[in-house]
């Protein structure tokens, strides 16, 4: 079986015979259902694919999907004049890139239409070129736009340039409302939705399916999918790695799967790391090592962002549909760009609970965060992080404390802007690493911080506190029976009181207790 890694062009996916997981009921029930559609989904997730099925289906070419369960639904086949455009492919870095982009656009779109001089800006061009092309092809304009977002996701961190973006698409896009007696359907996808005071706020007859149940599949794989047109990869797979075929579908699901578009949706699996993780026989990050979230970390730094609300987040649900607001709250990004999911659903409150969609962008986006939070660089982090799983699990408490304190010691002053929540924001980190390679329970409360963690042999029980002593974490341990529960695990118990000094921005003190 041959996997289409990297292709998104429906006819080259069907001319050389790749896999293809069926959605085209979906697009025909889109097609025949309205006409201005809007679609948010996290990047590589087939987004661009879907635009390039429409757009084939639009042109009439009956012969790429034979075989597929549009055939039994669609009877016409009717060629429309369609107008693609991708903003995908420029890194929008001034303020000419996207007007450049967009000249380019309407000028082979001009070519074949034709052209009136009196059509001064951007948006009245545009407007002529859909009028054009329908009225000389007698049929309305087809219109498909990949990644309408890029531009403005770009500039995130440059808010005179986003202003500018902003206004540009702004007026662009709503050809399309101006436009409507010449436009037969419309299509805009990208990873995030700008909201009402944004790109959209005049282009209110756009559908957003991005969360609805009828769509919450039309990118991604179902396991009812995985499994059925997968089935021989999935055996494959297991031989490959001595698994057998029900751990080969739990390492799937842990590892892959757990995106959720709405609070009754289906399992959604991330279908690049799946088609990676057959055609390699390997399991692996294929997903998150093909973009790193620098810019979520800086925009989490700079509103002080707590980051044990990653485990266990809140959202409403209009807070998840826009991003006017990352700058104070980044949860709405998290979420729409696929670092976090929704879980759970309060109907009473309307309010979404968040996590963690899968094991591979937890790990991944974890060990992220530690280089931009300690002032290491990735490899440095990788090799601390190893040291710290070695030194806990032989029992090394003192060299674990000092690699700890270590941390601290290198941090550069400028990333500290609040010493508690950095001093707990690290040591969330630490936590979430350790428990990649043991158990580990962490909780907080004011002023102080307990974490057990289990290895084979040790059982550690931790207390710390801020600018308080060493002696006194210790006394509550023992004071609160903090090690009573573990007593009969057998493996050794160790208690370890620390303190950490908002004077000395590190750890000041910490004593041990063998059980």
């Amino acid at each position: 079986m041959e996997y289409p890694i990297g292709i998104q062009d429906f006819e080259k996916l069907r001319k050389g015979n790749y896999v293809y997981v069926d959605k085209t009921n979906l697009i025909y029930k889109m097609v025949k259902e309205g006409s201005y559609y809007f679609l948010s989904r996290p990047r590589r997730f087939g987004k661009s694919l879907l635009i390039s099925t429409l757009e084939v289906y639009f042109r009439g070419r009956k012969e790429f999907f034979e075989g597929l369960r549009i055939m039994e639904l669609e009877t016409e086949w009717a060629e429309y004049p369609v107008l693609h455009l991708d903003l995908n492919t420029e890194k929008y870095s001034s303020g000419v890139d996207l007007e450049n982009k967009l000249d380019l656009f309407l000028k082979q779109c001009e070519a074949k239409y034709g052209k009136n001089p009196d059509e001064y800006s951007l948006a009245t061009r545009f407007e002529g070129v859909i009028r054009r092309a329908a009225e000389k092809t007698g049929r309305n304009t087809v219109i498909l736009v990949d990644e309408y977002d890029k531009p403005l996701l770009q500039a995130i961190g440059n808010e005179a340039l986003q202003d500018d973006y902003r206004n540009t698409l702004k007026a662009f896009y709503g050809a399309l409302k101006s436009m409507d007696r010449y436009i037969k359907f419309a299509l805009l996808t990208g990873v995030t939705k700008f909201g009402k005071v944004s790109v959209f706020s005049d282009l209110n007859n756009l559908r957003d399916i991005s969360m609805l149940k009828a769509y919450e599949s039309i990118c991604g794989i179902t396991e009812e999918e995985l499994y059925s047109v997968f089935e021989e990869d999935i055996r494959a797979l297991g031989k490959a790695n001595n698994m057998t075929e029900e751990e080969t579908k739990a390492e799937l699901k842990e590892k892959y799967d757990g995106y959720h578009f709405n609070e009754e949706c289906v399992d959604i699996y991330n279908p690049f790391s799946i088609l990676n993780t057959f055609a390699n026989r390997k399991f692996d990050r294929y997903w998150f090592a093909t973009g790193t979230p620098t810019f979520l970390v800086e925009l989490m730094k700079g509103c002080k962002y707590d980051l044990k609300k990653l485990a266990n987040e809140y959202a409403s649900v209009d807070s998840l549909s826009g991003l006017e607001t990352i700058k104070k709250d980044p949860v709405s990004i998290l979420y729409q760009s696929g670092y976090l999911t929704i879980k759970g659903y309060d109907r009473e409150f309307g309010i979404y609970s968040l996590g963690f969609p899968n094991k591979e962008v937890e790990e991944g986006f974890v060990e992220s965060l530690l280089p931009n939070y300690t002032g290491m660089n990735n490899s440095e982090s990788k090799f601390e992080i190893m040291n710290f799983v070695r030194e806990i699990r032989t029992g090394d408490t003192d060299a674990f404390m000092k690699r700890l304190q270590s941390f601290f010691a290198d941090t550069p002053y400028e990333l500290v802007r609040d010493l508690e929540l950095h001093y707990q924001n690290v040591m969330f980190i630490l936590f979430k690493l350790l428990g990649f390679y043991t158990q580990a329970e962490y909780h907080t409360s004011e002023g102080r911080i307990d974490m057990v963690v289990k290895t084979h042999d040790y059982i550690y029980v931790m207390e710390f506190k801020l600018d308080g002593t060493a002696e006194e974490a210790m006394r509550q341990i023992e004071s609160k029976d903090y090690p009573l529960p573990f007593e009969c695990e057998g493996r050794k118990l160790v208690k370890l009181g620390v303190n950490f000094s908002n004077e000395k921005r590190n750890v000041e003190r910490w004593v041990v207790s063998f059980q």
